[in-house]
């Protein structure tokens, strides 16, 4: 069975760097992004405080895995299955199974690419070619408007100019 065939992501896509308190850097960002991807509301900063460790507790004592904050092998595993896609943008180099889901997306458009639930440049050479048919910003990462247009969705229209304007303030 070919990578494509997969149901779901390929296990390296649900691994993370080993994080402990204390710590900071991209890991810790991309940690922040998927716990507010599951409904916490944390600075993305890089910067594995008080209030991200608190958010690793919580995300781990709901999802029934070992309360310690250290996210381990487990804890990425369950934070990166259970993101919902279009919950997080998505950017090179991230994993998991909304990315999974966008690599399926541009599948069914017709993209020739690898679905393995890692962001590679193939990725973001397939959704750029996407945005840019579509007459999107080709940002090279997946926000929420390439979100709606890949599951079929219409742009949003754009606000006419003489309703951007508070009511007497001509």
């Amino acid at each position: 069975m070919s990578t494509k065939d997969n149901l779901q992501p390929v296990a390296s896509a649900l691994a993370g760097t080993r994080l402990c308190p204390w710590e900071s850097g991209p890991a810790v960002i991309e940690l922040q992004e998927l716990l507010n991807a599951h409904g916490f509301r944390l600075k993305v900063d890089g910067d594995f405080g008080e209030k991200t460790a608190a958010a690793v507790a919580t995300y781990q004592r709901q999802h029934g895995l070992r309360i310690d904050t250290i996210v381990g092998v487990q804890t990425w595993a369950a934070l990166k299955t259970t993101v919902q896609p279009g919950c997080r943008s998505l950017r090179l180099g991230h994993t998991g199974a909304d990315v999974f889901e966008l690599q399926w997306l541009l599948q069914i458009c017709g993209y020739d690419l690898q679905r393995d639930g890692i962001f590679s440049e193939q990725t973001k050479q397939a959704l750029i070619a996407f945005q840019q048919r579509h007459k999107l910003q080709d940002l090279g990462w997946v926000d929420p408007i390439t979100w709606r247009v890949l599951r079929g969705g219409s742009l949003p229209l754009p606000t006419p100019p003489d309703q951007k304007r508070p009511p007497g303030s001509w």
